[in-house]
């Protein structure tokens, strides 16, 4: 069973609970109800009140529903407090995010980053949620010493292992830190690609690059950073483009933190192609999402190329009248859109001219093919390599 609460203005909700749907879908879970309700401020001990909880019993014994999901963060004491009185176990959307992470992690890297952030969660919910808990274990030959709790056993062992794993990323971090310095040196232009989950970017990353890499319309199909080489006949050039893992609203703080050795290919890029599902209703919003996510890796000031992705999926009322324009970005400032379809291809060569057009500005280049635009909004032909206005 779903469950979300309108906290009013400032606070992110979805009324329909589409995204926790998909979410709980990706887990593996059936959902058989959803409840939406409204506070001015989450109750401390049920967080959605006791008459609430109890709607919610009765929904769960009348459906016989195994679980509740809740869209917003639990304390680890109104979780323990809702399982005591629904009598089902009740996890949250970061404990259904993490869990979704946990099982589709593939490389060693992957899976220690979704590690640490489990146990960093994990770390807070040692409430004495559990009866062993208020065990007491001490005296001549038992572990933790005399009269130390097994809760305070629980922690230090979870502060052992985070810190294990911390060394481990650090050193996957200098080693992904020594590949990037050897593309520095090498003077590749590197492009990431970035966006909310499920908008299609692992499908237009094999689309540019001929790849195999794993695409699937569910969220968070791609969890590990995949890189490869792209060449673009227009510049008689390669460029290097990552494929990285997609945002989400509310992603959790210490999921991004413990992702940032593979968030790191997108702030050190230079370009990056922001990748947008604009079939989707709430385009603008995970756009939005998304621009805070790179603001909080470092990455708001590298340039960006919006990519509206899932032409294919719009009606013609709503297509864009050109491939290539000029949208307001952050701050108001213009940005360059390209509109794409990366199952049907339409607009990939429109999207290989721009971004060739970006490594010919880096580069000095006098002249590029005619149409390309670049990052002032100009155009150069050819035949004079003078700029005139975009159209």
């Amino acid at each position: 069973m779903l469950v979300g609460v309108d906290l009013g203005p400032g606070h992110a909700f979805d009324a329909s609970l589409d995204e926790l749907a998909l979410l709980a879908e990706s887990a593996g879970d059936v959902v058989l109800a959803r409840l939406a309700a409204k506070r001015k401020a989450p109750d401390p001990a049920l967080f959605v009140g006791s008459g609430k909880a109890e709607e919610i019993l009765l929904l769960v014994q009348a459906h016989k529903a195994q679980g509740v999901i809740f869209d917003q963060a639990l304390s680890p004491a109104q979780q323990r407090n809702l399982e005591r009185l629904l009598g089902v176990p009740v996890s949250d959307r970061t404990a259904l995010i993490l869990e979704i992470f946990a099982a589709r992690a593939q490389s060693h890297e992957g899976k220690l980053q979704v590690e640490l952030a489990q146990l960093q969660y994990l770390s807070t919910r040692l409430v004495r949620r559990w009866t062993h808990l208020e065990r007491q274990r001490g005296g001549v030959g038992h572990r933790g010493g005399p009269g130390e709790a097994q809760i305070e056993l629980d922690r230090r062992m979870i502060g052992d292992r985070i810190k294990a794993i911390k060394e481990r990323l650090h050193k996957v971090q200098r080693q992904r830190g020594t590949q990037r310095k050897a593309r520095e040196r090498s003077g590749t232009f590197r492009v990431s690609l970035v966006g909310y989950t499920n908008a299609g970017k692992s499908t237009l990353f094999n689309a540019l690059v001929k790849a195999r890499t794993y695409a699937a319309d569910q969220l968070f199909a791609t969890l590990d950073t995949t890189t490869r080489s792209m060449f673009l006949g227009d510049v008689g050039c390669s460029v290097s483009l990552s494929d990285t893992v997609g945002f989400i609203r509310d992603l959790p703080h210490k999921l991004v933190e413990a992702f940032q050795a593979t968030l790191q290919e997108a702030a050190d890029a230079d370009l990056l192609l922001h990748v947008m599902d604009v079939s989707s209703p709430n385009w603008r919003e995970q756009q939005v999402e998304v621009e805070r996510v790179l603001a909080e890796i470092g990455a708001q000031d590298i340039e960006q190329v919006h990519v509206w992705n899932k032409l294919d999926l719009l009606e013609d009322s709503r297509r864009p009248h050109e491939l290539v324009g000029q949208v307001p970005g952050a701050h108001d400032t213009p940005v360059t859109r390209v509109a794409v379809s990366a199952l049907t291809g339409e607009g990939l060569d429109a999207l290989r001219r721009l971004i060739a057009s970006r490594v010919a500005a880096r580069d000095g280049l006098k002249t590029v093919p005619s149409g390309f635009i670049l990052p002032d909004g100009s155009t150069v032909a050819v035949s004079s390599g003078e700029p005139s206005p975009a159209g």
